[in-house]
């Protein structure tokens, strides 16, 4: 990699040419490193917990304390009518965490630096938002764009300021996580590259790039839980005045 050009860490590799028709399904450094992470995910979780105990051992601790993390959060932001969502918050997390901090090992690719790939994960939260307001609410959910008791005259106004605003939520969602991500993978790059060029003195910014280090996996773990816990706010538009 070269070091002068920290934004080549971002650029998208093509291994495996693969299309179906006109859709471009080639495997990249990003799909591999996601491949990765649900793979990993999947083995972390089921070595930890492949020995269910009712007194929990250490291993089983780690999973169920986080699960509860992720249930807290849930019901801190939806109440208990969002016990639902709670294998898709768990399953955001998880899979965002991994992305963060798998990026910060060499050859990995940082994919939640990407626009298109959170992108997508905050329009599916945004999908299933929607989804659930109609599947609890019916059709009345679509007084989110319209309250109740509003005067019609103001309705060519307001409707599409709260569309252009509900569909906005996933932008910011995505973008808060990316820019966080490559700024900081930019900086470690640029820090990390005056290790060798200074030589002797490499050591100055060799200690400064394992303090970054740490920082941006404090940052990584943040930002998951950031994600996560936005993700559950707007989902929990989806169960707000059920009973109206």
């Amino acid at each position: 990699m070269n070091m002068h050009n920290p934004l080549e860490q971002f650029e998208i590799d093509v291994y495996v040419p693969m299309h179906i028709g006109p859709l471009d399904v080639s495997l990249t450094n990003a799909s591999v490193t996601m491949i990765g992470a649900v793979v990993l995910a999947i083995v972390l979780m089921w070595a930890l917990t492949r020995k269910l105990k009712i007194i929990p051992h250490p291993a089983q601790s780690i999973v169920e304390s986080l699960y509860q993390f992720i249930q807290n959060m849930v019901e801190s932001t939806i109440g208990s009518k969002g016990y639902a969502v709670i294998p898709f918050i768990f399953s955001l997390f998880i899979f965002i965490l991994f992305g963060n901090l798998l990026g910060l090992f060499p050859y990995m690719f940082t994919f939640t630096s990407h626009l298109s790939i959170v992108g997508t994960i905050a329009l599916l939260a945004l999908v299933l938002s929607m989804v659930l307001g109609v599947y609890h609410k019916g059709l009345s959910w679509f007084h989110v764009f319209f309250p109740k008791g509003v005067p019609w005259l103001i309705a060519p106004i307001m409707i599409p300021i709260e569309i252009i605003s509900f569909l906005s939520k996933p932008f910011s969602l995505t973008l808060r996580l990316v820019m966080n991500m490559t700024v900081g993978h930019i900086m470690l790059e640029v820090v990390a590259g005056f290790v060798f060029a200074l030589g002797l003195a490499g050591f100055i910014p060799l200690l400064f790039t394992g303090v970054l280090i740490l920082f941006e996996l404090f940052i990584g773990v943040l930002q998951a839980y950031i994600y996560s816990i936005l993700s559950c706010i707007y989902l929990s538009e989806a169960f707000e005045g059920e009973n109206d």
